[in-house]
């Protein structure tokens, strides 16, 4: 049984009115407990309204959200459970601190989640300790933190109620490349621990390109496609025509096979791409 599944999934913003807009528009679904999915789409194209259905911020003008099979929404008065199963990190997340100390701000939810003083401190210093933050600055405030830091340390929050289901909306964003890349090796670590389900939402390809089992894109409301990394990249022409980047290093072999040199596969990392060449290079030394 899926972990989350939408069934024809339509969100109209405004209806009956001049400004009425579908930003979902009949979307089906379906995601296994334990996988990384990547969520991708051009602004607008209505992803961010699609991840904010999974926890019940937003409900469906029709169609279903299941959660381990059951709709969220068949008893609107347990939505607040299916938030505490289902945690979503906003964009810029470090606004939302306001606790006197970093542990205290990450244990604010596991403590509204009615969990004894030991097992929430267990759940403050493990997740920190997977999100890359020293038992040092636990008693620090948070604003006293780096950007970076405030970053993990909000995080840290949603990750501490170990949701079965964890969405990131733009984790990396307004970060410089080493903050993005340690943002998201911490990510990988927290899930590598848990085990649980975790959507990415992110612009960049390449952000998610690395460890992402399957990639969901959405354009103008509708689901463009949903599949497998490797098989989502070998439609990198349709995806730039959407508005999407997709990752330099997909476009050099893209140019490459276009001029008869043909690897076979579909490159969208740099180290598997360095692979792919050191393999090639010896092959020929090989004949």
């Amino acid at each position: 049984m899926p972990i989350l599944e939408t069934q024809e999934l339509t969100y109209v913003y405004s209806p009956g009115t001049p400004f009425e807009k579908t930003a979902v528009d009949h979307v089906n679904i379906s995601i296994e407990k334990g996988e990384i999915i990547g969520v991708m789409g051009h602004t607008g194209s209505g992803k961010s309204t699609l991840i904010q259905h999974f926890n019940g911020l937003l409900r469906p003008t029709s169609g279903k959200v299941l959660l381990n099979g059951v709709d969220i929404w068949e008893d609107k008065t347990k939505i607040r459970d299916v938030r505490f199963q289902v945690g979503l990190v906003f964009q810029y997340p470090e606004y939302q601190l306001f606790e006197e100390t970093v542990f205290k701000d990450i244990s604010f939810g596991p403590k509204n989640m009615g969990l004894s003083d030991e097992e929430i401190k267990r759940r403050v210093y493990d997740t920190a300790h997977d999100i890359g933050l020293s038992e040092e600055l636990m008693e620090r405030s948070p604003f006293d933190l780096s950007g970076g830091q405030k970053r993990r340390a909000a995080i840290a929050g949603v990750m501490a109620m170990e949701p079965e289901v964890l969405i990131l909306d733009e984790p990396t964003a307004g970060l410089d490349p080493a903050g993005r890349d340690k943002i998201l090796s911490h990510i990988k670590a927290y899930h590598q621990r848990t085990g649980n389900t975790t959507l990415i939402v992110s612009h960049s390809m390449e952000d998610i390109a690395s460890f992402a089992d399957r990639i969901l894109v959405m354009s103008d409301s509708k689901l463009f496609c949903f599949d497998e990394t490797v098989k989502v990249f070998s439609r990198s022409e349709e995806i730039s025509q959407i508005g999407l980047d997709v990752p330099q290093i997909t476009r050099v072999f893209d140019k490459l096979k276009k001029r008869g040199m043909d690897f076979g596969k579909e490159v969208y990392t740099v180290e598997y791409a360095r692979n792919l060449l050191l393999k090639r290079l010896a092959e020929r030394e090989a004949r």
